[in-house]
Order: structure tokens, then sequence, then C-alpha cells
């Protein structure tokens, strides 16, 4: 038997119900993360501070998020991976509680910088993990039924957080999410123990776990294909999420659009990313990789503009269902080259690439929380448009060179 067919063989004893459980922690994981987009309206009112500044509360999750990869990368890989991400739902059941429960505005921020550190350790090692057991030819379709989950859970978490904002308190969606990942934490925690053997894999490496953490992202750093797939999600993370924040607070000031309304358009972005989730094989047969960022950065761009300057808010509807397919045409192209670009040390790839996006999002919004003021919502979805489609077309470029010069070298 070849090494293929042992993966085959090892691969089939999994539990389907192993990615369906993890699929559900993005679920809640993604809810946690975008929950807070729809509130800013509703936080600078209760707080009595400007929506720029109420925008913080996206900055320092995404910060929290990016600097604890450096953390939870190595644990993963030392610990196990799927068990290191159950025991981070239940520490995200209880960050989630503490942003329901905080008393003041400085308080949400402690809070919600630890719910970005607790939801750092899930999707990252999800997608490390479903790259140690899933062959390369297989691994696009199953990461992307996987992402089904998160990309449901960042549209829920607009549209609960829209709904919490014109009907209910800005605390509700929070305790919603603690219970959530409280439910999540045993199931996953209940797969965990019924994994072979080889997906519970753990790495046992002497010397102290600082000089490790060091080694292991130095040498993922020192592979210059890595350098290129984590500066392009980093700078993908800047200008589209450092627009997306946005979005729904652009359609409530510009058009006077509720925001329970604004954010059941902005949900339909996670709807794009389904019809991604469903039609990925076919699109990946007919455009391959450089077809797939080419083209999802152009439908972000589109769709970015037609949302800064349509003369009615209704032309948000197609234009944000077209940015969140052509977000996942770019995004799980750049994941896929994540799980793969150093194999040997993939739970510390996968989370520098998280890492990257979610610093890149932190400096996107806090960019444009400062901007605000002279530009606009409308000027700075627009520059995002720019942004997006360049990063897009130059990973494109540099994906297509490296794929010829693998086949002329055979």
């Amino acid at each position: 038997m070849n090494a293929s067919e042992t993966t085959s063989a090892a691969t089939a004893v999994i539990p389907r119900s192993a990615v369906v459980a993890l699929s559900f922690a993005a679920f809640a994981s993604g809810i946690s993360l975008r929950v807070t987009d729809a509130l800013l309206p509703r936080l600078a009112q209760e707080f009595n501070v400007p929506i720029g500044t109420a925008a913080s509360v996206i900055t320092v999750f995404a910060v929290a998020y990016g600097l604890s990869q450096l953390f939870f990368g190595p644990m993963g890989d030392r610990f196990g991976k799927y068990l290191v991400i159950g025991w981070a739902c239940v520490a995200c059941s209880l960050s989630a509680l503490s942003c329901a429960l905080a008393p003041s505005f400085v308080g949400l921020l402690i809070a919600r910088t630890a719910a970005g550190a607790t939801a750092a350790a899930i999707i990252p090692l999800s997608m490390a993990w479903i790259g140690d057991v899933i062959e390369y030819d297989q691994r696009q379709p199953v990461l992307a039924r996987f992402l089904i989950g998160q990309i449901m859970g960042l549209s829920a978490g607009v549209m609960v957080g829209g709904f919490a904002a014109e009907h209910l308190s800005w605390r509700v969606p929070f305790f919603g999410v603690a219970a959530m990942f409280v439910v999540i934490s045993l199931i996953v925690l209940s797969v965990d123990r019924r994994l072979p053997p080889h997906a519970r894999l753990v790495r046992r490496i002497a010397g102290s776990a600082w000089a490790r953490m060091l080694s292991e992202f130095s040498q993922v750093l020192a592979v210059p294909w890595a350098r290129v797939v984590l500066a392009t999600v980093f700078l993908e993370g800047l200008f589209l999420y450092g627009a997306f924040a946005f979005i729904v607070s652009h359609l409530h000031l510009r058009y006077d659009v509720p925001l329970a309304t604004a954010g059941s358009v902005v949900m339909l972005f996670g709807f794009g990313g389904l019809l991604f989730a469903l039609a990925v094989q076919a699109l990946v047969r007919s455009l391959g990789e450089v077809g797939l960022t080419r083209w999802g950065g152009g439908f972000v761009a589109m769709a970015f503009f037609c949302i800064a300057f349509a003369p009615a808010w209704w032309w948000a509807i197609p234009a944000c269902f077209a940015a969140g397919l052509g977000f996942y045409m770019l995004h799980n192209t750049l994941q896929i080259n994540a799980t793969q670009m150093a194999p040997e040390r993939r739970g510390a790839a996968v989370s520098a690439f998280a890492s990257c996006f979610f610093l890149g999002q932190s400096v996107g919004v806090g960019i444009n929380g400062l901007l605000l003021p002279r530009l606009g919502t409308a000027g700075i979805i627009a520059i995002g448009a720019v942004g997006v489609v360049a990063v897009a077309l130059n990973f494109s470029r540099l994906r297509a060179r490296r794929l010829a010069l693998a086949k002329t070298t055979g």
C-alpha cells in the first residue's frame, strides 16, 4: 500500500461528525466576530461615543485574535488540535458572558479583547486539522463545506446584531453566544474522544515553549511562498473587512435604513459564500486557483463600488451577495495555499495565516475609523474596493507564475 492509499484509509475512519462539529464551532465564532458590526450605531448612542470610537470593539477583537495565533498554533501541534479547539469553545462561552455583563465601554473593550483571544483557536486550528487528515486533492471541497459554518455565522452575526440594535438590548446577543458555545464545547470534546489516533496526533518536542514557538514561526517565514501568502491575506483583511465593518452603518446613515434591515441585507454576504461552498468543485475545475482569485477580487470590487455609490439602498441586496461570493472565491484559495505552504508545521502556518488576516482587519478598521469623519462611509468602502482588486490581481499573477514554474520543473 502506497502513502496515498494509507492516507485514504486513515481518512475513512474519521467520524463524519468531526467536520460537522468543527463547522458548528466556526458558526459560533463567526457570530462572535461580526455581531458588533450592526451594533455600532447603538453602542455609540449607548455609551455616548462617536461611531469611529465604537468601532474599537471590532478592532480589539481582531488584534487579540491575530496575536493569539502565536500561542494557539504551537499549542495545537503539542496537545492536539481538536482538543485545543474544544477547550477554546469553553473559554469563548466565558468571554462572551463577560461581554454581556460589561458595565462600561472600557469594560466592553476588555471583554471583546478576551473574546478575540479565545476565539482565535477555532477556525485556524480546524483548518490545520483538516489539512492533517484530508489529502490535498480532496481538501478544497472539504474545507469549503467546513466553512459553511463560518459563512453562516458571519451572516447571522450581522443580522442578529442589527435586530438586537433595533428591538432588544445590545447585551442579548452576547448571552446567546455564550450559551451556544457551552453546547458546542460539549459536542467537540465528545467527538475528540472518538477520534482515531492519527487524528489526535500531537508532537512532543523538548525545549522551552517560547523557543519552540519562535522556531515554528521562523521556519514558516523562511519559506518564500509563505511570505507571499501571509502578506496577501494581511492586505485582504485590511482592505476588505476594513470596509465591510462599516456597510451596515453606511446603509443606516446614508439611506436611513433601519439597523435590523441593514443587518439582514449584509447577511446576504454569507449566502454568496454559501453559493461558493456548494459550487466549489465546479468552480475549481473551470477557473482554477488563478481564475478564482482574479474573478473573486473583481466581484468584491464591483460590489463595494455599488454599495458605496448606488442611488438607492436596495442596490446593496445583490451587491452584498456578489461580494460574499467574490470574497470566498479569493479567500478560500488563499486558505488552501496556507494549509500547504509548510505542511510539516501546518498548525503554526495556518495560525500565522489567521494572525495576518485578523491583524490586517484590525489595522483596516482602525484606519477607517480615523478616516470616517473626512471620507464618510462611501469613501471608505470605495477605497476597500480598489485595494481588494489590486491584492487579488497581484496574487493571481504570482500564483500563475508559480504554477508555470512547477510544470516546467516537473
